[in-house]
């Protein structure tokens, strides 16, 4: 007598039910008949030791094998049996929400591109489902051809540099390199003591101490050239904090060390794009009843706000500080005279 099939089981069901299976198929292949009772008692032996599941929910499991796994599954007075000797579950289908994470993770790495970020992370992730059981895959190719991703566009970097840091990172190496600033039309040497690597929007940066400064700077990967690692070693000051030089949630500029409270008010035009966005984990948003909305946070990252406001345009006006409204004035007024 065949096992009744059932409905199609939803996510949560799917994503409890597939270590079960996995042990009901075991027995299974024994050969040896089991009832839904013994099933229960064996499975939940296998789950910390504690939990012992109902009739029920292995009679469910068995019905899903038959049903969306097409195991060979008959039942007589002694229990439950293989049909077919040589059966044993092949697969089992992740959730839904595993499956899309599972097929987003390829475009996700296209930030990653010609890095050895992509290549280990791409070799991690390998390793992750090669130490699933063989009885466990999922198959996402119908998801990827209906999701696009549009990364930030990168800099040009050396692929080559970001080994060279890593390692001076990793060992605590002074590194040298020829580094051309954005005012600047040559490249000039400088000797940097590696303490921190920052990615800003698919943009590698790295922070340390900066033997002609003697001070924390910051270096664009894409603006450096010439990398060595030298023998010298150097320490790390126990007081070093990253977040102590930028705002992890605006920018990384180390030019602004000062926190100031940025107003903005935003049109109504962009209202809801406005209202929605996460702006800084302790933000003022509020509408106004003329559909505009006021938002207000603290950050040090100046210069980027600078740059975000004006890529708005008029939907956006800074209310304060005075001094940033002052900038953007000037800014303003540079600009115009381009086309004057």
């Amino acid at each position: 007598m065949k096992v009744k099939t059932s409905k199609a089981y939803s996510e949560k069901q799917t994503k409890l039910t597939a270590w079960r299976i996995l042990e009901i198929d075991s027995y299974l292949q024994t050969g040896k008949p089991y009832t839904a009772a013994q099933l229960a008692k064996l499975v939940g032996t296998h789950d910390n030791g504690k939990k012992e599941y109902s009739i029920r929910t292995i009679q469910r499991d068995l019905e899903y094998m038959l049903d969306t796994l097409h195991a060979p599954i008959a039942s007589d007075y002694r229990g439950y049996r293989y049909t077919e000797p040589n059966f044993f579950i092949k697969t089992i289908p992740l959730t839904e929400g595993e499956a899309f994470s599972v097929a987003v993770l390829n475009p996700l790495l296209e930030q990653y591109r010609n890095t050895p970020i992509e290549n280990q992370l791409r070799s991690v992730f390998k390793k992750i489902t090669e130490c699933l059981p063989e009885r466990i895959s999922v198959d996402t190719s119908f998801l990827n051809p209906k999701i696009t991703f549009i990364p930030d566009r990168t800099e040009n970097i050396d692929p080559s540099f970001f080994q060279t840091i890593f390692d001076s990172l990793k060992n605590c190496c002074t590194i040298t390199f020829e580094y051309r600033p954005l005012q600047k039309t040559s490249y000039m040497e400088r000797t940097l003591d590696p303490y921190h690597v920052v990615c800003q929007r698919g943009n590698w940066y790295v922070m340390g101490k900066c033997h002609d400064r003697n001070e924390v700077r910051i270096f664009s990967f894409s603006r450096m050239k010439n990398i060595k690692i030298l023998e010298k070693k150097f320490g790390i000051p126990k007081d070093f904090k990253p977040s102590d030089y930028f705002d992890v949630e605006m920018g990384v500029w180390l030019s602004d060390k000062t926190p100031i409270t940025v107003e903005l008010l935003v049109d109504k035009e962009i209202g809801t794009y406005a209202l929605n966005r996460i702006w800084h984990s302790e933000q003022t948003v509020e509408e106004r009843d003329d559909g505009s909305i006021y938002v207000k946070f603290q950050t040090t990252q100046k210069r980027e706000i600078i740059r975000w406001v004006l890529g708005q345009g008029h939907t956006v006006k800074v209310l304060g500080p005075q001094e940033l409204v002052e900038e953007i004035k000037a800014e303003l007024k540079s600009s115009l005279k381009r086309y004057n």
